[in-house]
């Protein structure tokens, strides 16, 4: 198994040396069929919430210190989303996803990481504290 890692020079111009690393996006998959509402978050045994919580909290407080936290954040289930179309003479703003799917995006990490081997230990970790799976993928290198 391997990613497809594009480096992203680090640092400043006042830096004497950068490192090259890759910006990997880390994805938690959400089941569709049980898209969450505020009445099935009050079924959560709240301990257990803060625990995930405290737990989550420490992940980022620990890819912060490494250096590798970019950004992080829930998304708002798909019965939310508007798809907007502006690719023909009048730009459409539907309601809903762009497309129907078993499973969808409930929140992310973007992180930086030397390899491959680093980034997989992170999504382990974050992995067995949320009890999901994780999809780790390398960002495109951005226009140079």
């Amino acid at each position: 198994m391997s990613i497809r890692a594009v480096p992203v020079l680090t640092g400043t111009n006042n830096q004497k040396a950068s490192i090259l690393v890759t910006q990997y996006f880390l994805t938690i998959p959400h089941d569709a069929a049980e898209e969450p509402t505020m009445e099935s978050m009050q079924e959560f045994d709240p301990a257990e919430l803060e625990a995930m919580m405290a737990a989550v909290d420490k992940f980022n407080t620990e890819l912060k210190e490494a250096g590798a936290f970019i950004a992080a954040g829930g998304l708002q289930p798909p019965s939310t989303a508007v798809t907007v179309d502006a690719t023909g003479a009048n730009p459409t703003r539907k309601p809903g996803p762009f497309a129907e799917a078993p499973e969808y995006v409930g929140g992310f990490w973007i992180v930086e990481a030397p390899d491959e081997e680093k980034v997989l230990a992170w999504a382990e970790r974050i992995s067995a504290v949320l009890g999901s799976r994780i999809e780790v993928r390398a960002l495109q290198e951005g226009p140079a």
